[in-house]
């Protein structure tokens, strides 16, 4: 920003420093818009990724189901045969294998493999597995109940994911940038920047908001297929990285704090200093008309001598 623009610009796109910037001029209902609008956005992703990744896999698992099963008393009880794909795709799997006999493919970048007493959660990573149901579990396991149940729940789990979501965010980025804010104030203080604490606290919320379009970004790729999980996990973060760079980056694009605002009236200018001076017609003109003196009396005395 130049030293000729001293002006706070209309806060309205977070997709450049400059943009980012006008937010710490702008209102915090202005802020609170765009991060909801953002968050909507992000919370989107996350449903279309699940209705389209992981809930067809989920519908296709429970009509695989045997018609009767259950877990109860820390053990599962299963009619059908071990071991047994019962769905997969490329983002998740769901599997029957009673004793984890390692005879199925893991493709799937999630897989749950459900055993005798207890089940594993397969990953790029590797896998964790829970060594035991909990006691207090009775679940039915079979198409004849998990059909009807799933099919009134889903819509809802799929907006109950969409709401955390968007909540989720909300919160995060609100604690974030009372963290953030304070290496904004210092960098402003610096730099010799208008900005005060609530104004780098807005800051700091809308330095956020391109890390986090750039992860939805990432969502969406993830769920159409353009990268793997590996992938995924590099664009999460590098979404932190982005972040970072617009919190610093920022500040330089913030009006300078003026020079009156900072010192006030002159102290060099005194009250003597700045009253006019006397008029120069003000003294008398000896040559003038009007000011001709009458001759004394014994000035003439003097003369008829």
């Amino acid at each position: 920003m130049s030293d000729t623009d001293q002006s706070w610009r209309p806060a309205w796109e977070p997709l450049t420093p400059r943009g980012v910037a006008a937010f710490a001029g702008g209102s915090l209902g202005r802020l609170l818009l765009v991060q909801l609008l953002v968050a909507a956005l992000a919370a989107a992703s996350v449903v279309c990724f699940l209705e389209r990744a992981w809930f067809p896999v989920v519908r296709s698992a429970i009509a695989a189901l045997p018609v009767t099963g259950k877990i109860s008393r820390e053990q599962l009880d299963w009619s059908g045969d071990s071991p047994v794909q019962l769905a997969r795709n490329n983002f998740l799997g769901l599997a029957v294998d009673l004793y984890h006999s390692g005879r199925l493919g893991r493709e799937a970048h999630l897989q749950l493999e459900f055993g005798k007493d207890n089940f594993r959660v397969y990953s790029l990573l590797g896998y964790y597995e829970v060594y035991d149901y909990p006691p207090g579990w009775e679940l039915t396991f079979n198409r004849t109940d998990l059909e009807p149940w799933w099919g009134a729940r889903e819509p809802f789990i799929a907006m109950g994911a969409g709401a955390a979501a968007l909540v989720w965010l909300l919160l995060s980025w609100a604690a974030l940038a009372t963290i953030y804010c304070v290496p904004v104030h210092v960098i402003a203080f610096l730099e010799n920047r208008d900005l005060n604490w609530p104004q780098s606290w807005r800051l700091a919320g809308a330095a956020m908001m391109p890390g986090a379009l750039f992860m939805t970004a990432g969502i969406a790729g993830y769920t159409l297929g353009f990268m793997d999980l590996l992938e995924l996990g590099v664009v999460f973060g590098l979404h932190f990285v982005i972040g970072c760079i617009y919190l610093f980056i920022s500040p330089f694009f913030c009006p300078r704090a003026s020079a009156a605002k900072k010192t006030g009236a002159n102290p060099f200018i005194t009250a003597q200093s700045t009253a006019k001076p006397a008029s120069k017609t003000s003294a008398a003109n000896p040559f003038a008309a009007g000011n001709e003196t009458s001759p004394t009396p014994g000035a003439n005395n003097a003369k008829s001598q």
